[in-house]
C-alpha cells in the first residue's frame, strides 16, 4: 500500500521522519565535538605530563604514564644482590647521573651523582628538606621522627640519642647487648638445631630492644606485637594498594595494631607510679612538661619507629656479615686472630666486652662497613627543594622530591677496586667511623641515622662471641631479592655448635 505524501497523515510522518534524521545528526555531531573536546584535553594532559613545567632546564628522563608514572619499573624485583638495581642501571645509561621520573604520583629526580648527593644533605633546612611520598608518609605515620625539620627535629633527635647516643652505650647497653647476645648464642648452639639466622637475629634485637623501649616481653602477652612489626615489613616498600589482600594493606593494617599496643601501653604508664625504666618513662616524663613539643602522639610513634629500625637493619646487616664471612674463610681467619688477642689481654677470659675493647676491634669495623657498602640496605632517600635549585646546569623545581642513590657509588669502581668484591682490606688506613661523599650507608648530614652507633654495636658483639666460641655451616637459603629493599626470601640457614676449647 503506498502511502499518499499529499495526505495530511502522510505529510506528518515525513515531517517527523525528517525531523527525527535531523535530530541523529545534531546528537552525533554533538558526541564527535564532545570526543574531540576529550582528546585535546587528554593530549594536553599527557603532554603537560610528560613535560612539566620548569623555570629552567629539567634533567633528562621521562615521566612514564600520567599518575602512574613508573612505579611499576620501580618495583620490579632485583635478584643480584651486587648488581646496580635494572631501573637505576638503565636510565643512568640513557640520561646520566642525574634524571627525572614518577614514582607513586610524585614528580622526582634521581641523582646517583656523590657530589650532588654531598651538596643535597648539606644543604639540609636550606635548599632541601626531608620528604617521603604520600604513600610512604602513610605508612610511617605523620608525626614520624622523620617529618620534623630543624629545631624539632633536633630536639626529637636528642631524646633518642639518650637512648642510643655512645654515652648511654657505653655505661649501660653494651653490658646488656653483650648479655643477650651470649645467651642467644648458647641457646641456638646448645639446642643443635639448624638456625635460620635471619629469622633468629631478628627475634634477638627485637625482643631485646622492645624491652628497653616499653618493657614488653612477647613471651609474657596475647598481643604479640612481633607479628604485627612482620606484617608491616611485608608492604614497606611495596605497590601502594590499599585493598584488603595487598601488601600495602597489609602493612597499615599492622601498623595500626603495633600502635595501639604502644599506645596502651602508654595509657596505662600514665597513672602509674611504678619506674620501669625503660624510653617509655622517659618519653612520659618529657610529656608532662609544660614547655616541650612532646605530645603523646609523637611519642607513640617515635616508639615504632625506633623498634622497626633497629631490629629490621641491624638482623639483615648481621645475617648478611655471616654470608660474607662463611663466603669467605681469610676474613674468619683474621676475625678469629682479631677477638682471640682480645680474649689473651684479659685479665679474666668471662668478662664482658669493654668499650675500650670495643673501640679497638679495627678489622671487624672493617667487615662491618664493607658488609654494608655492599649490602645497600635503604634502597634510596628522599628530600623535597623548597625553592628551584641549580644542580650541574639543571633545574630541579619547587616541591619536586630528589630521591639520593648511594648504592650506586658504593659499587663505582672509580671509587672503590673491584667493587663487587668483599674486601674489608680495603677499609685498612681509612675512616671507619664516620660517613663521607664515597660511604653513605647510614645516611649524612644533620640528617645521618642516630642508631648507627647501636646497629654497629650490636654487630661487633655478635660477631666477637660467633668467631669466639662456635663453628657454623651454611646449610641452605642465603639468597636475596631487592624489592627494592633488601631481603632474604628463603633466609640463611645455619648449624651452630659450639666449639671445644682445649
Amino acid at each position: 500500500m503506498k502511502l499518499c505524501t499529499s495526505s495530511p497523515i502522510g505529510a506528518n510522518f515525513i515531517y517527523v521522519l525528517q525531523r527525527a534524521s535531523k535530530a541523529k545528526m545534531i546528537t552525533r555531531e554533538v558526541l564527535l565535538c564532545l570526543v574531540a573536546l576529550l582528546v585535546v584535553w587528554v593530549s594536553h594532559c599527557v603532554y603537560r605530563w610528560k613535560n612539566p613545567k620548569c623555570h629552567g632546564k629539567l634533567p633528562p628522563g621521562s615521566m612514564g604514564f600520567p599518575f602512574i608514572g613508573e612505579t611499576i619499573q620501580f618495583f620490579i624485583p632485583n635478584h643480584s644482590l651486587y648488581d646496580i638495581p635494572p631501573f637505576i642501571r638503565s636510565r643512568m645509561a640513557r640520561y646520566g647521573s642525574l634524571f627525572r621520573t614518577s614514582l607513586v604520583g610524585r614528580k622526582v629526580v634521581v641523582s646517583v651523582d656523590p657530589e650532588i648527593n654531598y651538596q643535597i644533605f648539606q644543604q639540609e633546612g636550606k635548599s632541601f628538606v626531608i620528604s617521603y611520598t604520600e604513600s610512604f608518609s602513610e605508612i610511617i605515620g605523620r608525626k614520624s621522627l622523620l617529618v620534623y625539620h630543624e629545631m624539632a627535629h633536633k630536639y626529637l633527635k636528642n631524646l633518642i640519642l639518650h637512648l642510643v647516643g655512645p654515652a648511654n652505650l657505653k655505661a649501660k647497653l653494651i653490658h646488656e647487648m653483650d648479655e643477650s647476645t651470649r645467651t642467644r648464642l648458647h641457646s641456638w648452639a646448645s639446642h643443635g638445631n639448624i638456625v635460620d639466622i635471619k629469622e633468629a637475629t631478628s627475634n634477638m634485637v627485637f625482643e631485646y630492644f622492645a624491652k628497653k623501649l616499653i618493657s614488653y616481653d612477647e613471651c609474657k602477652t596475647s598481643k604479640k606485637l612481633k607479628d604485627n612489626y612482620n606484617a608491616f615489613m611485608s608492604g614497606l616498600i611495596s605497590f601502594p594498594i590499599n585493598i584488603p589482600g595487598t601488601a600495602y594493606h597489609a602493612c597499615l593494617e599492622g601498623r595500626k595494631n603495633a600502635l595501639k599496643v604502644i599506645k596502651d601501653t602508654m595509657e596505662g604508664r600514665k597513672n602509674c607510679n611504678i619506674n620501669h625504666g625503660d624510653f617509655l618513662d622517659y618519653l612520659v616524663e618529657e610529656v608532662r612538661k609544660e614547655d616541650t613539643i612532646l605530645s603523646e602522639e609523637i611519642a607513640v610513634n617515635m616508639i615504632f619507629l625506633l623498634l622497626f629500625a633497629a631490629y629490621e637493619t641491624t638482623s639483615t646487616a648481621i645475617t648478611l656479615a655471616i654470608k660474607f664471612i662463611s663466603d669467605h674463610p681469610q676474613v674468619l681467619i683474621q676475625l678469629t686472630r682479631e677477638h682471640e688477642a682480645i680474649l689473651k689481654s684479659r685479665e679474666s677470659k668471662n668478662s664482658e666486652i669493654t668499650w675500650q675493647e670495643y673501640k679497638s676491634m679495627t678489622f671487624t669495623h672493617m667487615v662491618i662497613n664493607e658488609t654494608l657498602r655492599l649490602a645497600n640496605i635503604v634502597p634510596g632517600m628522599f628530600r623535597k627543594a623548597v625553592k628551584d635549585v641549580q644542580m650541574n646546569g639543571f633545574t630541579i623545581p619547587a616541591g619536586w622530591l630528589v630521591m639520593v642513590v648511594p648504592a650506586i657509588t658504593h659499587l663505582d669502581p672509580d671509587k672503590y677496586d673491584d667493587p663487587l668484591l668483599f674486601n674489608p682490606w680495603r677499609w685498612e688506613g681509612k675512616e671507619l667511623h664516620a660517613g663521607s661523599k664515597t660511604f653513605m650507608a647510614f645516611g649524612g648530614g644533620v640528617r645521618l641515622c642516630v642508631g648507627a652507633d647501636f646497629a654497629k654495636l650490636k654487630m661487633a658483639i655478635f660477631l666477637h662471641y660467633l668467631v669466639l666460641n662456635y663453628r657454623w655451616t651454611v646449610i641452605k637459603g642465603g639468597d636475596t631479592i631487592r624489592m627494592p629493599g633488601l631481603i632474604f626470601p628463603n633466609g640463611l640457614h645455619i648449624k651452630i655448635s659450639e666449639k671445644q676449647n682445649g
